[in-house]
């Protein structure tokens, strides 16, 4: 009879531990996707952010290069799907490519001195890098989120309650099409000779 108590109450310990152990890991992984979703909840309000200055800068530069219409044409269209993103992964695609058309605006912007002493233009570059340097900063905390959410869900014994909760890896953030990490940054400054100097590209 005591034999039998014995086993049974070894039987329930078990049990009870390997309860706490799952109500433990539950919570933890509950915790690190909470983590991961408010840090992109950073990188969406940034990026919008974004999205909102460009008909106006599209438009400010449309007033110098009417000719580009293939160029706002594409810019519209990244813009539009980063918009309409309905999830990370899609979201980071369609920034991917508003950066690249970004890029090639502001590469057409060097051919027009006249365009880049513009107050207005001035001002929309500004709120520009002000708003790039955000993304950085979000960006790099949702990846280092993301780093931490996706090792964990991937390790044992995780793995088996991350399964059944339902958890999946979440993106990266990553600049497609450049091996630097760095989202673009924007320098627009004035050197000694009051030149206009404008840099839209990637940092190492």
């Amino acid at each position: 009879m005591k034999g039998v108590l014995g086993s049974i109450a070894v039987i329930l310990l078990i049990i009870i531990a390997f309860g706490m152990f799952y109500y433990s890991s539950y919570n933890k992984l509950i915790k690190l996707d909470e983590q991961v979703k408010a840090a992109w909840s950073n990188v969406d309000v940034q990026l919008k952010r974004r999205a909102d200055l460009i008909p106006n800068l599209v438009n400010t530069v449309k007033g110098y290069a009417q000719h580009e219409k293939e160029l706002f044409e594409h810019i519209a269209d990244a813009r539009a799907k980063l918009m309409g993103a309905k999830t990370p992964k899609d979201e980071i695609k369609a920034s991917n490519q508003l950066e690249g058309a970004l890029s090639r605006l502001l590469v057409i912007v060097e051919k027009y001195p006249e365009l880049k002493a513009n107050e207005e233009f001035t001002r929309l570059m500004d709120n520009l890098e002000g708003t790039e340097n955000r993304i950085a900063v979000a960006r790099k905390r949702y990846n280092d989120a993301v780093t931490i959410y996706n090792s964990t869900i991937r390790s044992i014994p995780y793995n088996f309650i991350a399964s059944r909760m339902g958890l999946k890896p979440m993106p990266y953030f990553k600049v497609e099409g450049t091996k630097y990490k760095e989202p673009p940054k924007v320098n627009f400054n004035m050197d000694n000779s009051s030149s206009f100097i404008l840099r839209f590209g990637y940092a190492a």
